[in-house]
């Protein structure tokens, strides 16, 4: 499948080029972008996990040589190729381990076969790093030098940036950003991996419906409540229809994630103290472009400002990322650049 993205053509771009594959449990994304992240080609295909993993990478790379036959270039154009998955991973080795929906690739050397089928060196990542990385190099935090990206979705994937390095972390889990702790309590909420108390457990899609349903079965009505009673299916999308719609409910669930969003920022702000802040993922509330969105942002801004280090609360920029999901696929492909760079240089 491929879907439309503006493009520059071969001759306006500067070379050497590099390919970004975003692997996804139902979708894979891959895009070939120039020295400056310009977009020369991109293609979405659906990952077929049933087929296995070493299906999976021969597609992939079959993908970018397809991509770069259709904007007439060739493999040897291709620089390097840089390769994001989710799941637990062993960075170094090039390793997928044990990822959570791919239970038939378990311990499979994803890097090296992708490079195989490739012919071409490839550079592997955690597909949240990948993507803080994507809104570090051409997104909105382009102008940051170091940044924290938060995705809100069905769980809280996070991603650390620090000048042109990721920060991986010793056992390929650094970054785990939605598995802070920011409730103690033996009771807290459980995470969906397991463990009590997690910024995931409270901040992520999953989370805000079920604290939702909790509230509605404690007998709260209203428009929202009314919805679900009709039938409608409850999303974290319902509930962003119905805080535009100014439902009680929904606009208290909303500000109370923002809220315990930002005490998660205040103590990640504290360990790494970036220069900025990114939301991004499939629960933004409409971003900038809504009232939900934009309450939603400030909401978090002033719970950090609120409980941060005085020089932290003030300097510390907090904004929504830019390139939706995209930003997984840029970088890679950005993450690619960074190495072949840094081995030419060598």
């Amino acid at each position: 499948m491929s879907e439309t993205r503006p493009t520059i053509s071969r001759d306006q771009a500067v070379a050497p080029l590099f390919a970004g594959i975003d692997l996804g449990g139902t979708n894979t994304k891959v895009g070939l972008v120039d020295d400056q992240g310009h977009l020369l080609g991109y293609r979405s295909m659906p990952t077929k996990v049933e087929l296995g993993p070493e299906a999976g990478a021969r597609r992939m790379a079959e993908t970018v040589r397809e991509i770069a036959d259709s904007v007439e270039v060739g493999m040897a154009d291709v620089a390097q190729v840089g390769l994001a998955t989710p799941g637990t991973m062993d960075i170094p080795a090039g390793r997928l381990l044990l990822p959570v929906n791919f239970p038939s690739w378990h311990d499979f050397p994803i890097r090296d076969r992708v490079s195989h089928h490739c012919g071409r060196a490839v550079t592997y990542e955690n597909d949240a790093n990948a993507a803080a990385y994507g809104e570090f190099w051409l997104g909105a935090g382009r102008h940051l030098p170091s940044l924290i990206m938060l995705t809100l979705g069905t769980g809280v994937g996070g991603g650390i940036i620090i000048g042109d390095l990721t920060i991986d972390g010793q056992h390929s889990h650094g970054g785990e950003c939605g598995h802070i702790i920011i409730d103690s309590r033996y009771d807290a909420r459980m995470c969906n991996c397991g463990q009590r108390g997690h910024l995931e457990a409270y901040c992520s899609a999953t989370a805000v419906v079920r604290r939702t349903e909790e509230a509605i079965k404690a007998g709260r009505q209203g428009s929202l409540a009314q919805a679900v009673a009709d039938g409608e299916e409850l999303t974290a999308l319902l509930i962003d229809k119905h805080a535009d719609r100014d439902d009680a409910l929904a606009w208290e669930i909303v500000l109370e994630t923002a809220r315990l969003l930002g005490i998660g920022i205040v103590t990640l702000a504290h360990t790494i103290d970036p220069a900025g802040v990114l939301l991004g993922g499939a629960m933004t509330f409409g971003r900038s472009e809504s009232k939900v969105g934009r309450r939603f942002l400030e909401r978090v801004r002033e719970e950090v400002r609120s409980r941060a280090l005085p020089v932290v609360g003030e300097k510390l920029q907090i904004d929504f990322a830019a390139l939706g999901s995209d930003a997984g696929f840029y970088g890679a492909a950005g993450l690619a650049r960074v190495e072949y760079h840094r081995t030419k240089t060598k």
